[in-house]
């Protein structure tokens, strides 16, 4: 028997880079930080907020993102989207992820 956080530690890897598809995936539509990380976890994405900003700036400075500040409402947010060089990477990744789905599928199982 495996143990439960061994179990949650290879799950965790295996998530980490499923989140920035998802976030290049979801930002195509503009969407600011707290409001992303509502939409992920509803998603079954667990990330939190230690991850995801980094991960948007990160993104931005890569220029897959692209970022203006809202400051129409009483708190101002920093609304974030997918450029077109990243909705390539996410088709790009996109691609690669069903591979590796189809891959995995091809492996053959225990009994």
């Amino acid at each position: 028997m495996v143990e439960p956080s061994v179990i949650e530690t290879h799950v965790q890897e295996l998530r980490r880079g499923t989140v920035v598809l998802a976030c290049l995936r979801l930002l195509v539509r503009p969407g600011y930080g707290y409001g992303l990380l509502e939409e992920l976890q509803a998603r079954g994405f667990e990330t939190d907020a230690n991850t995801l900003y980094p991960l948007l700036r990160r993104l931005e400075k890569q220029g897959h993102l692209s970022s203006e500040w809202n400051t129409d409402e009483s708190r101002p947010r920093k609304f974030y989207r997918t450029t077109a060089a990243g909705e390539r990477l996410a088709a790009a990744l996109t691609h690669e992820f069903g591979a590796i789905a189809e891959a995995i599928t091809a492996l053959p199982q225990e009994t």
